[in-house]
C-alpha cells in the first residue's frame, strides 16, 4: 500500500527529492482512501506545515521535534522495553522478520525505527500489512499522544496509522528513554554466547547524522 510509503516519508528527515513532491505524494493519499480513511485530510496540518517553512526551517523543526526531545523516540522498542536485554532480543526478530521478506536496511539506522518500519509494511501485501501496524498499534498511538501533546503536526501521521489498524490501541506503561547518544546496540550473540544486550557507552552513536542534519541541530540549537 503506497500510504504507507508517503506516512514513511512525512517521518523522516526532509528532503529536498520528497518536500517538493507534497502535492503527488496528497494524490496518493486520496487515490487510496479507500483503505486510509480520511488520511489525506488528517495529515493537512502537516502538509501545511511543510509548505510553509523553508527546507532548512523544516529540518531544524523535524531536528527540534525528534533528535531533542527523547520522548518523541522514532525508534518503537524504545517506548516498551527502554534499555533493557528484551530491546535486543526484539531488533533480532525484526530484523529477521525483514529479511524474511527481502527488505534492505540502511546500516545507519536502527531496525524498530518508524520510518523505515512503514517502508517495509509498503512492500507486504496489504493483509500482511495491515497485520503486522495492528501488532505495533500501541506504541505509535503511544508516540502520536506525546507528539499531539506537545502540539506538533507530526502526530496527525499516528492518527492516520491509527485509524487505519483493525485493532484498538491500549494504553502502555511510561518506560525510561536513554538518549540514543548513549547507547549502542550490540545484536547477536555476545562473545559469550549471551543473548543481544543493550550496552550503555557515553558518546556513542549507532546512527550516524548527516552533515545536513548536524547543520540543522546546530541551528536549532542556536535558536533556543
Amino acid at each position: 500500500m503506497k500510504t504507507f510509503k508517503i506516512l514513511s516519508l512525512l517521518l523522516s528527515y526532509p528532503q529536498a527529492e520528497w518536500v517538493n513532491e507534497l502535492d503527488l505524494m496528497e494524490a496518493v493519499l486520496e487515490e487510496e482512501k479507500g483503505q486510509n480513511g480520511s488520511a489525506k485530510q488528517q495529515v493537512a496540518d502537516l502538509f501545511q506545515s511543510l509548505r510553509a517553512e523553508t527546507l532548512l526551517e523544516a529540518e531544524q523543526t523535524y531536528v527540534g521535534t525528534f533528535d531533542r526531545n527523547p520522548s518523541h523516540s522514532l525508534h518503537l522498542f524504545e517506548h516498551i522495553h527502554g534499555e533493557s536485554r528484551d530491546r535486543g532480543s526484539a531488533m533480532v526478530n525484526l530484523i529477521e522478520e525483514y529479511r524474511k521478506h527481502g527488505l534492505d536496511m540502511d546500516a545507519a539506522e536502527l531496525p524498530d525505527y518508524v520510518p523505515l518500519f512503514l517502508e517495509y509494511l509498503s512492500q507486504l501485501p496489504d493483509q500482511d500489512a495491515i497485520k503486522m501496524l495492528s501488532e505495533a498499534v500501541d506504541v505509535l498511538a503511544l508516540i502520536g499522544r506525546k507528539l499531539e501533546g506537545n502540539n506538533s503536526p507530526y502526530h496527525t501521521v499516528f492518527k492516520v496509522l491509527e485509524g487505519m489498524s483493525p485493532v484498538e490501541a491500549k494504553p502502555l506503561p511510561e518506560v525510561p528513554i536513554r538518549e540514543m547518544e548513549e547507547t549502542i546496540i550490540q545484536f547477536g550473540p555476545t562473545a559469550d554466547g549471551t543473548e543481544p544486550l543493550m550496552v550503555p557507552k557515553p558518546q556513542t552513536a549507532y546512527v550516524r547524522m548527516p552533515e545536513s542534519r548536524k547543520a540543522a541541530a546546530a541551528a536549532a540549537g542556536g535558536a533556543n
